[in-house]
């Protein structure tokens, strides 16, 4: 039941509760589809990006650079896939979008073509899926909670004799648990070591004893009396234990 309550809270905090297309600010287009052997063959990586950028969305290719907010916070946007389904005669595609977990929130219809050259088939498949994408009128629309992590939070650091010597002390006899002190900032806490300096920046949730860690995709919950600190590193998924100080 724990695992069960944990996975959800992953999928439903750190993607911050999507529940439109309108609430993703970009589109991320692989600069390669994975039916081919060749990067953007036949400009259809070129073409699936354009037809997005047309109908109102931000859309990268998988290989451009990505704005700063973007590459800090993946869960901003959608990844797109096409599948081919194309038979002999008929070139066959559908558009999936998928959010920062993977999971599929939007499928076109298919797409179809029996033009002869491949270059003018794969483009009118994928036209043809893409009416579907048109119908949804995107228009951006940021959640609140959106809103609150797009504007920086400041660091404060209290660094008095007396409070180090106090964190100094405390970790000798905490054991093999890290212990953190929580700092109280806007919508959240600050959570720094005893050198002392900030490890993590956690923000206020609806649901008690669980936090969002700021700009690590990852999320801080209480086990018992321990705290539970889960987020991405590197492209790796990490959990380390604390005793936190509120």
């Amino acid at each position: 039941m724990k695992n069960i309550v944990v996975a959800f809270l992953l999928f439903s905090i750190t993607g911050f509760a999507q529940k439109s297309i309108n609430n993703y600010k970009y589109v991320i287009v692989p600069n390669q589809f994975n039916f081919f052997k060749t990067p953007d063959k036949y400009q259809t990586s070129s073409l699936t990006k354009f037809l997005f950028n047309k109908h109102g969305f931000k859309a990268f290719l998988s290989n451009e650079q990505l704005p700063d907010d973007l590459s800090n916070n993946r869960c901003l946007a959608l990844k797109v896939n096409v599948k081919n389904n194309s038979g002999m005669f008929t070139t066959k595609n559908i558009i999936e979008l998928q959010d920062c977990n993977d999971k599929v929130v939007f499928v076109s219809q298919e797409g179809r073509s029996r033009e002869k050259q491949y270059k003018e088939s794969y483009h009118e498949a994928i036209r043809n899926a893409f009416k579907s994408i048109e119908n949804l009128n995107y228009s951006y629309t940021p959640l609140q909670k959106e809103k609150v992590l797009e504007k920086s939070v400041p660091v404060v650091v209290t660094t008095t004799k007396v409070i180090k010597e106090e964190m100094v002390n405390a970790a000798v006899s905490e054991g093999s648990e890290k212990v953190l002190y929580a700092q109280t900032i806007k919508n959240g806490f600050q959570l720094v070591n005893t050198k002392p300096e900030v490890v993590f920046q956690i923000l206020k949730t609806s649901i008690k004893d669980v936090f969002v860690i700021k700009d690590k995709n990852g999320i801080l919950y209480k086990e018992g009396s321990s705290w539970i600190a889960e987020f991405d590193l590197e492209g790796a998924r990490k959990k380390e234990l604390y005793k936190i100080k509120f």
